[in-house]
């Protein structure tokens, strides 16, 4: 039951269903079950995913506090909770849950279990100024990142960490959308020594040059061949029709990786563009060692995301700003933010 929020003290923002703004909450303080942990919430990133949960595209638990890119302070533990105390700072990703039984999880493939949970999609996420965590699937924050700046890395990090381990040892590598993801792991994918070359839309100047102060070698329009064919792409922006492009622009025995929850559908293509070994792949959420090597990696690579603040009561801006690819690198909400 909602209640007067100047009595109360967990705030937040949620989605009530499909297709409809976010709205303010107030509620009494959740109390963290057995293996879990009561963070208090220092910062959380707007994730592009969170738009397929707000506009029904992927399957949601409403109503549903998103927000997938947690970082906070441990202010509570459940029974049996081991590997964490009071105060540390950790970090909540995109994996929630996990059943340990399936196929996939005796297999070490639990990114594809069968019975899954997912923060801010069927259990609440980070949009709000607590959240409970099942402590297994949570993340020490390396000290060489602030809270801002170590919440991107908890999803677009990750995915895009997930995504440049499926595209090989390959040397040049182009990244189709340049936002949250792209623009972490081009400089992971440069600190390792890699050609990157990035792909926007047409026309989009900042972004390219965006690209290019980050390292990259290229940058130009998604119709744009590259300088070079590619040893692989990875697809970051969620437009099927980059699909074909980009297989196109790499070479034989070259791997172009999706790398999105959700994607338009993809158009109808020749097959001599497949043939000659080519690999179409599709990234599909994490695993726990996805989030330990990636944040062990980012630390020692010294990854700088690039940021821009809301308050937490601005969700729906950052969210608006997010699809109308008005961000340079990524959001992150701040509960305590001052008003201003």
């Amino acid at each position: 039951m909602e209640i007067d929020g100047s009595s109360t003290p967990w705030r937040g923002m949620e989605i009530e269903s499909a297709g409809t703004p976010l709205r303010p909450f107030a509620r009494a303080l959740p109390s963290p079950g057995p293996n879990e942990l009561l963070i208090a919430v220092s910062a959380c990133g707007v994730c592009r995913t969170d738009l397929h949960v707000l506009d029904g595209e992927i399957p949601a638990h409403y109503p549903i506090v998103p927000g997938h890119e947690v970082v906070g302070h441990v202010i509570a533990l459940g029974d049996d909770v081991t590997g964490f105390t009071i105060g540390e700072r950790v970090g909540v990703p995109w994996l929630g849950h996990t059943c340990g039984t399936c196929p996939y999880c005796r297999s070490q493939r639990e990114n594809l279990c069968d019975t899954p949970e997912f923060t801010g999609c069927t259990r609440d996420g980070g949009y709000a100024t607590h959240i409970v965590a099942d402590a297994h699937y949570c993340f020490l924050i390396p000290d060489i990142f602030s809270d801002v700046e170590a919440a991107p890395l908890l999803c677009a990090g990750l995915i895009g960490w997930r995504a440049l381990r499926l595209a090989g040892d390959g040397h040049t590598i182009g990244l189709y959308g340049f936002g949250a993801a792209a623009h972490i792991i081009a400089q992971v994918a440069i600190w390792q020594g890699r050609t990157v070359f990035a792909f926007t839309r047409d026309g989009d100047t900042e972004s390219q040059d965006f690209a290019r102060s980050l390292g990259c070698a290229w940058a130009g329009s998604s119709e744009d061949a590259p300088p070079e064919p590619l040893d692989a792409a990875l697809l970051f922006a969620p437009v099927g029709a980059l699909v074909p492009l980009a297989l196109k622009a790499t070479r034989k025995g070259g791997r172009v990786v999706c790398a999105g929850i959700h994607m338009s559908d993809i158009p109808s293509f020749p097959y001599a563009d497949l043939w000659g070994e080519r690999h179409i792949l599709s990234v599909a959420n994490l695993t726990r060692e996805d989030g330990t090597s990636f944040l062990d990696i980012a630390a020692r690579a010294a990854i700088r995301t690039v940021t821009q603040t809301f308050r937490l009561d601005r969700a729906n801006e950052a969210l608006a700003c997010l699809r109308a690819g008005a961000l340079n690198g990524a959001a992150v909400l701040v509960p305590n933010q001052e008003a201003g």
